[in-house]
């Protein structure tokens, strides 16, 4: 991958993409303040992210989680001054699994010979969010304000989205994925398409042409759209299977083949279209 560093994507508005995990976070600039969507995955990851940020503005800098998966929000700890948004279930989320996901990471840094960062990722404060919304949302950020979207249970049960309407674009976090399957492991498979669907069709989202996935290249429109058709796709194939009684996860994985996704993606959509029921 090129250097890290912000590429403006519109008239003040910014996406960085970084080596780990192709993470995307974002910054919006406005006349008083700026807003950064998500702080990355540790301390010491927030800290060089918040260096970055001084590269295009000195403003006053708020936050937006997108939703409360590490790579996300572990960078917390960095922007402890600054007003943190999220969904209410985000801040739930963290309380049930903060841990959880740590103790995950560590354990796959070390078993891939990362120690350093298992190290750090050990140090790290969990910092929740404090401004929590539970619907569209509109900020101030002096010239120009964002919406934070909340369309339904896709990828999480709470997943935010920032829109920047006088730009045409949207941050999607997890929602949208570009470069790999979307991931499964917390996702409503069923509700996914339709919280898509309904996130194209929020007013300050539905111009924009510009999608900012939460991995990967930014994408336009079309590609969203035919990712919530894909994942529809997906959801009708599973209801066929679960109304006919055909209960398995090998009976869901084989009704989703075709649809371009990956054996492990169609198991854990599987696995939690069962637990889910």
């Amino acid at each position: 991958m090129a250097e890290v560093t912000w590429r403006s994507v519109a008239p003040g508005v910014y996406v960085r993409r970084h080596e780990e995990l192709n993470l995307n976070c974002g910054l919006v600039v406005g006349e008083d303040r700026a807003l950064l969507v998500d702080t990355r995955s540790y301390h010491q990851h927030g800290v060089e992210l918040a260096a970055a940020v001084r590269e295009i503005t000195d403003l006053e800098v708020t936050v937006v989680n997108t939703h409360a998966h590490y790579d996300h929000c572990f960078g917390n700890s960095a922007f402890r001054d600054s007003q943190i948004y999220a969904h209410v279930g985000a801040v739930d989320d963290l309380r049930r699994t903060a841990e959880h996901q740590r103790e995950q990471i560590v354990a796959h840094m070390r078993a891939t010979h990362r120690e350093g960062i298992a190290e750090e990722i050990l140090a790290t404060e969990i910092v929740l969010p404090f401004y929590l919304v539970e619907q569209d949302t509109p900020l101030d950020l002096g010239g120009r304000s964002v919406e934070l979207l909340f369309a339904g249970r896709g990828h999480t049960d709470h997943d935010l989205a920032v829109s920047v309407p006088d730009a045409g674009v949207v941050f999607a976090g997890d929602l949208v994925e570009e470069g790999a399957d979307p991931m499964m492991e917390d996702a409503f498979p069923q509700e996914w398409a339709p919280t898509l669907r309904a996130l194209l069709a929020k007013g300050s989202a539905e111009q924009a042409d510009v999608w900012v996935p939460g991995h990967g290249a930014v994408v336009d429109r079309g590609f969203v759209e035919d990712q919530a058709a894909r994942l529809a796709q997906l959801g009708e194939r599973f209801d066929e299977v679960l109304s006919g009684g055909l209960a398995g996860v090998d009976a869901l994985v084989s009704a989703g083949r075709g649809l371009g996704l990956e054996d492990q993606t169609l198991r854990d959509a599987a696995v939690r279209a069962l637990e889910l029921r």
